[in-house]
């Protein structure tokens, strides 16, 4: 006797990612994995009276979207803070920060995100005196929207205790006046940590980003309840857009525990993957915490198995390490947060460990040592299947293009971060970039080309988890004057770059990122059929269901 399916979803435009069967109507779901597939009539004539019906009435239903690149802990905690994305202009800022701080009388710290490198006025920096005439009298910090900057105004400079300046690790900056006092520009998580430590949340929220370590002290029960709330709302935030994967990008144990809780209360809506964080000034013994890590936890909702490492900032603070000096600051090359010795060892010894290694790497220079780390553990250890990542990959040197591919690593990129994507403004050659880079610079198509695997996300919170802004800005796109070449890609290797090959860079491919019978059930069921939509319709495109393990997670 067959058993009737848990779940079947009908009337659907199956996009499967099986080349055995590219397409079909609707399929049926039991146990939490896919049961089978076919027409519409076929798997109706499989339900049984307590089926759970799924009308996608036309719509495009895919395996579930993984978003391959989030920092979750402050992505969620973010979603409480004031947005300033798209506001410029002084009075404007001074009208939003006094509004909003109103209506939070007992925040230690009024904290705001997504503000622009120039937000007071255009081409010129916020100082801490800007700020005071914001908010005098209350801590008041702005995190730029890449989250590599931080502006502070007096109050937090001197409750933090670097307003005198302080020691930072390598890599970070506080930006000093000409009087000796720190002039509110905070550059990377090892200068403004400080700030952050004073919000409402005592920094808990950035620990896996700022130094990778656990709170110390260690939470309260009360805090680490309140945490887990805060995590589990980031969660259905991500559900709510199709999502039913992540790949943090911060890393400790507390995250990983907090999520296991969840998912042992069964409260837990999507699968996480959380590395290690080994900071540049970590001895190399602490990875042996990630061997741990990969240990511990070791569920289909919840692992391990990453170390995550910076080599560099980024470009609008010149902080991104370049092959060659910035137009507009030419004594600079950028900041290497590693040191190329330090880096091969890391990765030689984390490659010894099987363990797959991803590092933030924007500039061209980064890059390059990047995979100069990644060939010195091929060449130490031996070549294996290693999917190591390198994240953001903004600017490439053409002479590193084929090397992506022949060391088998992956390039982890964000339509939105390119300002083909639509969201932010082209870079002027001359200044930060050169033609030259800016012809080579967020190179989709010729990563692609190069025959490198390359995997899609959105870096939430640098800008919103909602994949299809992503999806949309990477098809459509924005037509960029030259010397800003066309980088489009068509929708099938979009939406792959999104699901397949994001399964296939976590070692999932046997299990998710296609629908095939006996595969997880992690799928968005979506309003609308992608392949017909323009522009704006793609962009705007919501999922009617997204379904994680044979569960619905979301519907609206």
């Amino acid at each position: 006797m067959t058993i009737a399916p848990d779940l079947v979803i009908l009337n659907g435009s199956l996009l499967t990612f099986d080349p055995t069967r590219p397409s079909a109507q609707a399929l049926a779901i039991s146990g939490g994995r896919i049961m089978a597939l076919g027409d519409t009539s076929d798997i109706r004539a499989l339900s049984g009276p307590d089926t759970q019906v799924i009308d996608a009435a036309g719509g495009t239903v895919l395996p579930g979207f993984i978003d391959s690149h989030v920092h979750l802990f402050g992505g969620a905690a973010e979603l409480e803070m004031l947005d300033l994305m798209g506001l410029r202009g002084a009075d404007r800022l001074q009208a939003a920060v006094r509004e909003y701080a109103a209506g939070r009388p007992d925040d230690p710290l009024i904290m705001c995100v997504a503000a622009y490198y120039d937000i007071m006025e255009p081409g010129v920096a916020a100082t801490r005196h800007d700020l005071d005439r914001v908010m005098p009298d209350r801590p008041l910090a702005l995190m730029a929207s890449d989250h590599h900057t931080v502006w502070a105004n007096t109050a937090a400079l001197e409750k933090a205790g670097i307003l005198q300046g302080g020691d930072v690790p390598e890599g970070a900056e506080i930006v000093m006046a000409a009087d000796g006092t720190a002039n509110g520009q905070l550059n990377e998580a090892g200068a403004f940590g400080p700030v952050l430590s004073l919000s409402a949340m005592g920094g808990r929220d950035l620990l896996g980003y700022v130094t990778g370590a656990d709170p110390e002290p260690a939470a309260t029960a009360k805090e680490r309840a309140h945490d887990k709330e805060v995590i589990l709302r980031g969660l259905n935030h991500c559900a709510a857009h199709g999502i039913t994967g992540l790949h943090n990008m911060d890393g400790n144990f507390y995250q990983l525990e907090l999520l296991a809780e969840l998912e042992a209360d069964g409260r837990l809506p999507m699968r996480v993957q959380v590395p290690m964080h080994l900071k540049n000034f970590d001895p190399l013994d602490r990875l042996a915490e990630a061997d741990e890590m990969r240990r511990r936890f070791t569920s289909d909702k919840v692992w391990s198995g990453r170390v995550k490492m910076f080599m560099d900032g980024v470009l609008d603070s010149y902080t991104a390490l370049m092959l060659t000096p910035y137009p507009g600051k030419p004594e600079s090359l950028g900041d290497a947060v590693f040191e190329a010795d330090h880096f091969n060892e890391a990765c030689i010894r984390a490659d010894a460990m099987g363990l797959q290694i991803s590092v933030h790497a924007i500039g061209d220079g980064a890059v390059r040592r990047t995979l100069d780390g990644y060939e010195a553990a091929r060449n130490a250890n031996g070549p294996r299947d290693s999917r190591h990542r390198i994240e953001h990959v903004e600017v490439i040197d053409p002479a590193d293009l084929p090397r992506i591919a022949a060391l088998g690593a992956v390039a982890s990129m964000q339509p939105l971060h390119s300002p083909a994507g639509g969201l932010f403004d082209p870079y002027a050659a001359g200044d930060i970039l050169t033609e030259d880079q800016i012809a080579r610079a967020f190179a989709w198509r010729a990563i692609r080309d190069s025959g490198a695997r390359m995997c899609f996300s959105t870096d939430w919170p640098v800008v919103p988890v909602d994949v299809m802004p992503s999806v949309a800005g990477a098809v459509f796109g924005a037509d960029l004057p030259a010397p800003w070449l066309d980088n489009r890609q068509s929708l099938h290797d979009t939406l792959a770059s999104y699901t397949h090959d994001n399964a296939w860079v976590e070692f999932n491919e046997g299990c998710k990122g296609a629908l095939i019978p006996g595969y997880f059930a992690d799928i968005a069921v979506m309003d609308c059929d992608l392949f017909q939509a323009d522009a704006d319709t793609l962009s705007n495109a919501r999922p009617l269901a997204t379904i994680c393990a044979g569960e619905v997670t979301y519907q609206p």
